[in-house]
């Protein structure tokens, strides 16, 4: 927008010859670098070369025409194809499912069988780490009776709280001999 509305100041009757040529150098400068750095972003010339202060620079096409093709190209790499991009994208999907959902779905799987095959007298252990034995099974709770030694409360737990079937280790860790 900038250059043509400056263009058209040259061009008017308005300002002095003097100006006019200082401003179409100016100008040409600012071509002159916009095309160099429209050439270098396209992937230089033919020769390898930019080109320098004092030789003409190519249209903005390009020399023959072959730097908007180049340009309009996708770069050549290994993810450069949109195919191959979603191809990435499933890889690592495939890869997320394998490592962290199908394991996770296969454990919650075993806990639902084994809360499933829960009956009365089992010992189980619930989420929170409380040890009891189960005394009914209801639709989807059981009755589970905690403490030790004739001193128990029966209480109603979620199956999907217990944990697994496991009795407590209730014998204290070996005491160490002093003498050694």
């Amino acid at each position: 927008m900038l250059i043509p509305n400056i263009m058209e100041l040259i061009h008017s009757k308005t300002l002095s010859i003097k100006l006019k040529g200082q401003m179409k150098k100016m100008i040409d400068s600012i071509v002159f670098e916009i095309q160099r750095l429209y050439v270098l972003a396209a992937g230089g010339l033919v020769g390898g070369t930019a080109p320098t202060e004092g030789t003409t620079p190519p249209p903005l096409g390009g020399y023959g025409g072959a730097a908007p093709q180049q340009a309009a190209e996708a770069p050549q790499g290994l993810f450069s194809s949109p195919f191959m991009m979603i191809g990435l994208w499933v890889v690592i999907f495939v890869g997320f499912w394998m490592l962290m959902i199908r394991p996770q779905k296969n454990r919650e799987k075993k806990l639902k069988e084994l809360q499933s095959g829960i009956k009365a007298g089992d010992n189980i252990v619930t989420n929170s780490g409380l040890f009891g034995r189960v005394s009914d099974v209801g639709t989807d709770c059981f009755v589970v009776e905690l403490g030790i030694s004739g001193r128990t409360v029966k209480i109603p737990i979620l199956k999907s709280d217990v944990l697994g079937i496991r009795e407590p280790v209730l014998t204290p860790p070996p005491k160490e001999n002093a003498d050694s």
